[in-house]
């Protein structure tokens, strides 16, 4: 049984969340950097560029679906890492990211009690 098969979409989801929080991270990370530019990943389009007919790995899936981020408010030295827009953004990954972790354990217990032959 491949992968695919057992877990569906949901594999690739949880990589290209990690991926995105990286980016996040390096985001809040790069507030205070004189002409940092912020960036984030379209999470939906990376997720289906993936998941496509001839599917993209997918660090491909996440590199052709990065976009910079148009601050509301421009900063004097370049910058364009709001902060409160990336902690959300964090925030929310961080919450479908175990999300999706949970679902992903729910499938591996579910298989591990079939293997062990529990009810």
């Amino acid at each position: 049984m491949s992968s695919d098969a057992l877990f569906g979409i949901h594999g690739k989801a949880l990589e290209i969340r990690s991926q995105r929080m990286a980016m996040l991270a390096s985001n809040i990370a790069n507030a205070a950097t004189p002409g940092f530019k912020a960036r984030d990943v379209d999470f939906t389009k990376a997720l289906d560029a993936a998941t496509a007919d001839q599917p993209a790995s997918t660090d491909a899936a996440v590199e052709g679906n990065i976009g910079y981020r148009v601050p509301v408010e421009s900063s004097l030295n370049g910058n364009t890492v709001e902060l409160p827009v990336e902690q959300t953004q964090f925030a929310e990954n961080a919450v479908a990211y175990k999300t999706t972790l949970q679902f992903l354990q729910g499938r591996v217990d579910t298989v591990m009690q079939a293997l062990k032959g529990d009810n």
